[in-house]
């Protein structure tokens, strides 16, 4: 069905990678969900085994393979069950990384960029604010240009891994009066002065630190300037789009493995001595719940398919986060719902499942933000292009 897309080298990598997840991280999935802090020896095997650094460059030390082979890796780190681990992994590598891998020049990609593919410094994004959320033009951080160096001041909430990275891709205003044109990306070390972080308390993706972060008259070296000055809003835009596709395929992996749990379970449960699998009314909940998933999942493929050749897939990428976490938490819902009281008890997984897969629709734009982006491409014809270097 799906050999279009994906290869002989594709399944091997995909066995390969199910086995080191088995092995390395699910032994270690409890204590991490319990303590809301991963242990910083698995970043290292996760780099040893190349898994970091999927999308970069050879000559960064990174494989630099195709978008499936991200795909593969998304799919399976949703199947462990652990949303905050998964997603603890994929902003480390597709939302502060990618700024890199684009942006990162000389010594930025030596001091950043390397050690990141290594899994020996981890990174997050700041865009998000207290105030602002999705409105990234709204943003009131500011770095403002004195001598050789940034002076950065403002604050950034809802930062996945933004209290034990080792160093924040920041944006920020450093030109304030310019609007949208104004905003630039910065590298800003974790330990820098003027920077302090503070842990939220969340529903679900237990396993990863969220933070909300404070920058106080921070100094960030003019060097650390990713690409060009003003350019921001264009970089994040063009970024956003790939971090609504993962989301969108995180959501249909989610999905598949709810059901799968929820069929296996069925093919044991007996209720009046039948198999509750063989009740009507529950068979054909499943098809409908499978058909949407699956049809997700499909779409999402394409999408992946059109950004790996270099398209400018804000659009589909947005229709695939919409359509795709809406889909994941009504599989959510109710294949907790077939497993009865134990779905409702935390040594199974659709508990953890349900309150992971919540943050769906939220995180990296909330399903009515996406609304509106789509309803501006489709009724007003508004077209969103990528960032070009003058």
């Amino acid at each position: 069905m799906h050999s279009m897309y994906f290869t002989e080298e594709h399944q091997l990598f995909r066995e390969s990678l199910k086995d080191f997840l088995q092995k390395e991280v699910v032994p270690h999935i409890e204590k991490w969900e319990a303590t809301g802090t991963i242990d910083r020896f698995i970043w290292e095997k996760f780099g040893e085994m190349g898994f970091l650094g999927l999308a970069t460059p050879e000559a960064d030390g990174g494989l630099g393979v195709d978008l499936f082979y991200t795909v593969i890796l998304l799919e399976e780190l949703q199947k462990i069950n652990s949303g905050g681990f998964a997603a603890a992994v994929w902003a480390h590598v597709y939302l502060a990384m990618t700024h890199l891998n684009k942006n990162a020049m000389g010594a930025l990609r030596k001091a950043y960029l390397e050690p990141s593919v290594e899994g020996k410094k981890i990174g997050c994004l700041g865009v998000s604010e207290p105030f602002g959320g999705s409105d990234v033009a709204g943003m009131r951080t500011t770095a403002i240009k004195k001598g050789d160096c940034y002076v950065l001041n403002g604050s950034k909430t809802f930062i996945t891994n933004g209290v034990y990275c080792d160093y924040m891709v920041v944006a920020a205003k450093t030109d304030p009066t310019a609007g949208n044109k104004g905003i630039s990306v910065l590298v800003v070390d974790r330990n820098s002065k003027g920077v302090t972080a503070n842990k939220l308390n969340k529903l679900g993706w237990r396993a990863s630190d969220t933070a909300e972060l404070a920058f106080d008259n921070v100094e960030v070296p003019a060097g650390n300037l990713l690409g060009e000055e003003g350019k921001g809003f264009s970089y994040i835009m063009e970024a956003f789009a790939l971090e609504r596709l993962i989301m969108g395929v995180n959501a249909h992996a989610r999905a598949e493995y709810a059901i799968e749990y929820a069929l296996q379970y069925m093919s044991e449960r007996e209720t009046f001595g039948k198999k509750i699998n063989q009740y009507q009314a529950l068979r054909h909940r499943i098809v409908d719940l499978y058909a949407d998933m699956e049809m997700c999942k499909l779409y999402n493929y394409a999408v992946a398919h059109k950004l790996d050749r270099g398209e400018y897939v804000v659009k589909e990428a947005t229709i695939s986060k919409l359509r795709s976490t809406k889909m994941a938490d009504e599989v959510a819902y109710e294949c907790l719902q077939f497993l009865g009281g134990y779905g409702y008890i935390e040594d199974y997984p659709m508990a953890r499942l349900l309150r992971d897969s919540r943050l769906g629709p939220i995180g990296g734009g909330t399903s009515e933000i996406l609304r509106e982006i789509i309803a501006k491409i489709v009724i007003d014809k508004k077209e969103y292009k990528p960032a070009k270097s003058e």
